[in-house]
């Protein structure tokens, strides 16, 4: 019996123990929760006593400036060969001879290739050969002519002898009639002669014709440069076949001077063509690579026709590329000078702020509060802004720190941070009010 009585005694002691551990908690926490409220209120009265009057808002200003801009027309540009000359050769024969090295510079009329001569050569003696015996056989024809001339020429005066005997009755008629035809027969010889002539002259001139291709075929044994420019790759070395009009050796470009070829919307054409009217445009190219230094030029040529498919003008500016800056193939970033605008208001880009009303800028007045204006932009170039309407040249506009800025506001140029520095310093001291406060209330 006393074991019964003394266990539902201890269970009985560990809740009252349990119940007085939970109510200590709630007490602690209900105090901590009340200290942090009386802090709170009193650094948020510290607060309010001393940092309500924050300075002016630091801002980044400068001046409106006016000087002479140029409008131009961005475009990415291709550079392109000023001419491209694809090298074959005009007779079958074996390539023995190369008289230069793969990317060399050549001049027009320099040596480059050498073909087997002695099949050529052999052609050409042969039919020199044949000109000369054509050359025979027209003066033999010739010859033949004089003589059958000289006899036929006697045969017609024996003729009419022949004849006046014959009406006197001194010969026969049958006599007379037969010297008349041996001068008819020598005559048509003599017509025949000179028919052969006519022949052996044409024959002449044929030979003389092949004799010409003969010795244009050999001098075709000796490729040279067409043009000035810069030799490719070969695709025949020495020893190999060349086949006439159809084995391509190499080719050559010219890239001195280049095409830079681009593209621009067709909205421009009117304007390019307007001022193309006064001279020639300038154009600057500059190449995509590790030394973009930029290449000048001009634009020369105007595609006829807009590219329905994507409603652009295509055009080219020549650069004489003294230095070798543009390759053909290579992109570059081009940029058509249309005209300059003279005495332009030019501002930052970035004091140029967007609202509901338009673009406007913040105006720094002389008392160091901010007007919000509003502006008509117009040529962007690089980074700064034409302002066609709405500032002067010499005022002053804030380029950092427009979100803070309202009409009116006072602003300053020192960042050191005074006004807003000096306001977080009083909220501090506020908080340390508050601590006290804190304090007291414990």
């Amino acid at each position: 019996m006393v074991r019964r009585a003394f266990i539902p005694s201890l269970y009985t002691l560990f809740l009252v123990l349990i119940l007085a551990f939970a109510g200590a908690g709630l007490a602690a926490s209900a105090c901590s929760s009340n200290t942090s409220a009386a802090g709170a209120g009193g650094g948020g009265r510290g607060g309010r006593g001393r940092g309500s009057d924050g300075g002016p808002a630091p801002v980044v200003t400068t001046k409106v400036t006016e000087k002479d801009v140029p409008v131009d027309i961005a475009a990415i540009g291709n550079v392109e060969a000023y001419a491209s000359i694809s090298v074959r050769s005009q007779i079958t024969g074996q390539l023995t001879e190369l008289s230069f090295r793969e990317g060399d510079s050549v001049k027009q009329g320099q040596q480059l290739f050498a073909l087997d001569r002695r099949p050529f050569e052999a052609a050409l003696a042969q039919a020199e050969a044949n000109l000369l015996r054509d050359k025979a056989l027209l003066a033999q024809a010739e010859a033949q002519l004089g003589r059958d001339a000289a006899n036929a020429e006697y045969q017609q005066l024996t003729a009419e002898r022949q004849g006046q005997l014959s009406q006197r009755g001194i010969i026969s008629k049958d006599q007379a009639e037969q010297s008349r035809a041996a001068a008819d027969a020598t005559a048509g010889t003599v017509k025949a002669d000179k028919a052969s002539i006519d022949s052996a002259r044409a024959q002449l001139v044929a030979q003389q014709a092949v004799v010409d291709n003969a010795r244009v075929s050999l001098g075709y044994t000796i490729i040279r440069s067409p043009i000035d420019g810069r030799t490719g790759s070969l695709s025949v070395k020495v020893g190999g076949l060349v086949a006439a009009n159809t084995t391509e050796l190499m080719t050559i470009a010219r890239v001195q001077p280049v095409y830079v070829t681009f593209s621009v919307p067709a909205m421009h054409l009117p304007t390019i063509k307007q001022h193309m009217a006064g001279g020639q445009l300038p154009v600057v190219a500059t190449p995509q690579d590790a030394d973009p230094q930029p290449a000048a030029g001009a634009l020369t040529f105007v595609d006829n026709a807009v590219d329905m498919t994507t409603d652009t003008i295509k055009l080219k500016a020549t650069f004489g590329n003294a230095d070798l800056r543009l390759w053909p193939g290579q992109f570059a970033r081009v940029s058509l000078r249309l005209a300059t605008l003279p005495h332009a208001t030019v501002v930052p880009a970035q004091a140029v702020q967007t609202g509901q009303d338009g673009q406007y800028v913040f105006v720094v007045k002389d008392d160091s509060t901010v007007e919000q204006r509003a502006i008509t932009p117009g040529q962007r170039v690089a980074d700064d802004v034409v302002v066609e309407k709405g500032l002067k040249p010499g005022e002053t506009v804030v380029t950092e720190g427009q979100l803070r800025l309202e009409g009116g506001a006072r602003v300053t140029t020192d960042l050191s941070g005074r006004g807003g520095g000096s306001g977080g310093g009083r909220g501090g001291r506020g908080g340390r009010g508050g601590n006290r406060g804190q304090g007291r209330g414990q």
